[in-house]
């Protein structure tokens, strides 16, 4: 790099400036989608079917003169609409969070520091850090630059990269687009090289901002739940208006009543009509989302959240994910000398190995972001004094290319007339810009080995001089002395082989690609417990193979090392051959196709691109594994639990939609009226969108394989369990109904009687729906504060209708004796008896089958 603007002397904004300007001039957001309000919410929860049938119910009742019944009915639908407010704000919040976590992140430099920060935190003035795969997160003008180039085709629909240049003087701000301009705009993208901009402009002021694009980083798309659950609706839907028709027609004709017969068919209607299944979806998804992201997991797809639990294979990447890219120097090699830098405690390395340091702290960043580079900066504790440069000046750099692995860093001190060039990168790069014989290569290489089979990662470093004007283009021109090697340790995760074993437990294979070497890979697997056996495939080998042999070498290797990110692609493709579901980590440029061709694409949030985040469906915050286990755990929770919630749903819906229709063609007394289903689904709703969301998960959550992911949600075993539980209850509530009747009892003690019973069934639904393998003894010791709500709630309601005077009218019932209760009771526990015998013998089997 050239030019006035010193690198070494920058210090950018000071934190409490950027403050300042960001409350003046707000903060760095595009106009976006309006956010839902209160009002808004409400407004379409009035057109939603089941408040409208609720009100035209309410109006029939004026129509029949009995304004009390429904003045109580709308007063149903208000708290329903506080209910589902609630809810619905809940989750607008909770997408809110996550909109603001998934934002675009900015690298800047403050009070003479690099910062990471939420893009929407950039303030005018601050000094970005650009490099390859970073989304622009605010109009700038480029103080340097090296190679630098962009896409600006979000802004004027070329999709060729343009050519940055630095400003060496003030210009006034051009449009984007074109080549050798000194400006970057918010929303492009660097695809290559190294810049440092000052932001000129911020939010709406940007060019983006102009156009007036609202850019959401969460983006609305129909998954595969949501397509089933609205066939399944729609189905509902259809059989629940046939049968309303049906039962309008039939009560009028039966007993010359259109009004009660109207008022009958809207009753049937509100039993059947499904409208839980889509709130709930929503919700489940919402909040599985908001409890992923607190396990620094954020969600960027929702279709995310239904694959994890269908997860096989885990790719994940060694270096900060299995590790903790905490990177201390371990070993030097020189001249053929090795040093252990443990042996030496405190002290200097020997004199030998000073050069070596001298020129890898050269070749590093002096306030490093990278964990490499830090503990590189802190061998300069090593040696003395003279070997560090802190008042040279940083000329140029040559950044990593896919052709070369190695960087290049030239110097120039204060008072010499020769450029200093110093190198580090993979070893055979540093060999190659070395020219190294193939002699000399192999005699590298056994050092290389050595240093990797210790779990080390292996850097060589290099120097150069350079006396003419002007700077050659590319690194391979200048003249290279190779200096030595150095070993990093990069400690294992405390955390990672716990959840490696964890992964083999629930079905779950892990395959870890790395850029090291076979030794360094093959070392980190043996501490993380891996796997059980040596075999490697390394990058060159994999260019050596065929597809078809790939895919069959592939189902029993798990360490793949020497990998370059293009050869990801072919690992994915080659699994999601052999019928696998794949997760990929990645973080570079070059994994995005990786991350997109994956099932589930995960990306790193600390040290990723915003490139390898806009393509991956997770974006792991602390880039650490056993996060990664955690949302597969959680994954499999939510599905687990959305499944109870549409069990549930369809189970208490059969015995309501039963007592609406049969007691019609009978000629029986109404059991249930408009009032009696709103009370129903002030139970209904919260319990399956609050309680079981909320229920902890199965004691063998990740003691199962996989869940097959062509496994539907409403799969016959979920119908024919659910049919058979709401028809237990329905048969338990015609026999109760019916013997009230042939007792003489009046008809509001026989529907009271049937109603209570009802409650009682539902509220056991709820219980032994809780869990398909525990009993519901045992799910008791499960913590579940929302599910005590709602019974406490439930019966606190009953118990009012059924003895308050005016309530029990308005609701037609009679008084119950203690006798009633108990029979309502042992009734509504027997409809849903037979369904906790069955989890015994089945729990019985399987433990029979397991010893």
């Amino acid at each position: 790099m050239s030019g006035e603007f010193d690198l070494n002397t920058i210090t950018g904004l000071s934190e409490a400036e950027a403050a300042h300007r960001l409350e003046e001039e707000g903060y760095n957001e595009l106009p976006s989608a309006k956010k839902r309000g209160v009002f808004a919410i409400a407004h379409e929860l009035v057109r939603e079917p089941m408040f409208l049938l609720l009100v035209a119910c309410g109006s029939i009742y004026f129509a029949l003169g009995d304004g009390q019944e429904a003045v109580i009915l709308l007063g149903f639908v208000f708290f329903m609409m506080g209910i589902t407010l609630y809810q619905e704000r809940k989750t607008e919040r909770t997408l809110e969070a996550l909109r603001d976590l998934s934002s675009p992140r900015a690298l800047v430099i403050r009070d003479g520091r690099q910062k990471r920060i939420a893009g929407r935190e950039t303030a005018r003035g601050d000094i970005l850090v650009l490099a390859e795969g970073d989304r622009v997160p605010a109009d700038a003008v480029l103080l340097e630059c090296t190679s630098l180039s962009a896409d600006e085709s979000v802004l004027t629909g070329e999709p060729a990269a343009v050519r940055k240049t630095a400003a060496r003087a003030p210009a006034e701000v051009a449009r984007p687009g074109g080549d050798d301009l000194p400006f970057v705009y918010s929303g492009t993208l660097i695809v290559q090289g190294l810049g440092y901009a000052r932001v000129h402009a911020t939010g709406p002021n940007t060019e983006i901002g102009k156009i007036g694009r609202a850019l959401e980083s969460l983006k609305s798309e129909r998954t595969s739940l949501q397509t089933e659950t609205g066939r399944v609706v729609r189905n509902l839907a259809i059989a629940g208006v046939s049968l309303c028709v049906v039962i309008v027609i039939s009560y009028a004709l039966t007993r010359d009543d259109w009004l009660n017969g109207i008022l009958a068919g809207l009753t049937l209607a509100m039993a059947i009509l499904p409208n839980e299944f889509p709130v709930v979806l929503s919700i489940f998804m919402a909040l599985g989302a908001w409890r992923i992201s607190k396990k620094q997991v954020l969600t960027r797809r929702v279709s995310a959240i239904e694959t994890l639990g269908s997860a096989t294979v885990l790719c994940v990447d060694k270096t900060g994910t299995l590790t903790l890219n905490q990177m201390s120097v371990r070993r030097l090699f020189a001249d053929g000398k090795v040093c252990d830098l443990r042996e030496l405690g405190e002290e200097q390395a020997p004199e030998d190995f000073h050069l070596l340091i001298e020129f890898s702290i050269l070749a590093s960043q002096r306030d490093p972001f990278d964990a490499m580079e830090k503990a590189l900066n802190r061998l300069g504790d090593r040696v003395e004094a003279e070997h560090l440069h802190d008042d040279w000046a940083l000329v140029r750099e040559y950044p990593l290319s896919q052709k070369l692995l190695a960087l290049s860093r030239v110097w120039k001190s204060r008072d010499g007339e020769d450029y200093v060039i110093a190198a580090k990168g993979a070893p055979e790069a540093i060999a190659d810009l070395c020219h190294f014989d193939e002699f000399r290569i192999q005699e590298l290489s056994k050092a290389v080995t050595a240093l990797a089979d210790e779990g080390l990662r292996v850097i060589g470093t290099a120097r150069s001089r350079f006396k003419q004007s002007g700077l050659p283009s590319q690194q391979h021109d200048f003249v290279f002395e190779f200096l030595g090697l150095v070993g990093l340790a990069d400690p294992v995760r405390p955390a990672v082989p716990q959840s490696i074993t964890e992964c083999y437990k629930a079905g779950i294979r892990v395959v870890m690609i790395t850029g090291d070497y076979p030794g360094t890979a093959r070392n980190v697997a043996r501490q993380i417990g891996l796997t059980p056996d040596d075999q490697i495939i390394s990058g060159p080998e994999l260019d050596a193979m065929d597809d078809s042999e790939l895919r069959r070498r592939i189902d029993s290797v798990n360490i793949f090392a020497r990998v370059v990110p293009e050869q990801k692609l072919r690992l994915v493709n080659a699994l999601k051959a052999n019928g696998e579901i794949v997760a990929m980590t990645g973080d570079g440029v070059n994994d995005a196709p990786a991350l997109k061709a994956a099932h589930i694409g995960i990306a790193m949030g600390a040290r990723g691109t915003d490139v390898a985040r806009e393509a991956a469906s997770l974006v792991l915050l602390d880039d650490d594994f056993s996060s990664i286990v955690e949302a597969v755990r959680l994954g499999r929770r939510i599905f687990d639990n959305l499944k109870k919630a549409m069990a549930y749903i369809l189970a208490v819906h059969a015995p309501i939609a039963g007592m609406s229709l049969i007691p019609v063609f009978f000629k029986w007394p109404l059991v249930l009226l408009p009032i009696h289903i709103a009370f129903l689904h002030m139970i209904i709703d919260p319990a399956c969108s609050v309680v079981f969301e909320a229920e902890p998960e199965e004691e063998n959550v990740m003691l199962r394989p996989p869940r097959n992911p062509g496994e539907r949600l409403f799969s016959a075993r979920l119908l024919s369990v659910s049919s058979l539980q709401g028809l237990g209850v329905l048969v338990i509530l015609l026999l109760v109904y019916t013997l009230a009747l042939r007792r003489d009892q009046v008809e509001n003690e026989a529907r009271a009687l049937a109603f209570t019973t009802l409650i009682v069934a539902n509220l056991g639904l709820i219980l032994i729906n809780r869990s398909w393998s525990s009993t519901v003894a045992g799910t008791l010791r499960s913590p579940n504060r929302a599910l005590w709500w709602v019974v406490g709630g439930a019966l606190l309601f009953l118990a009012l209708a059924l003895y308050v005077p005016f309530l029990r009218e308005l609701f037609r019932f009679g008084a119950l004796h203690p006798i009633d209760l108990a029979v309502s009771l042992a009734a509504g526990a027997l409809s849903i008896l037979w369904f906790e015998v069955f989890k015994k013998l089945r729990n019985h089997r399987a433990r029979t089958t397991t010893g």
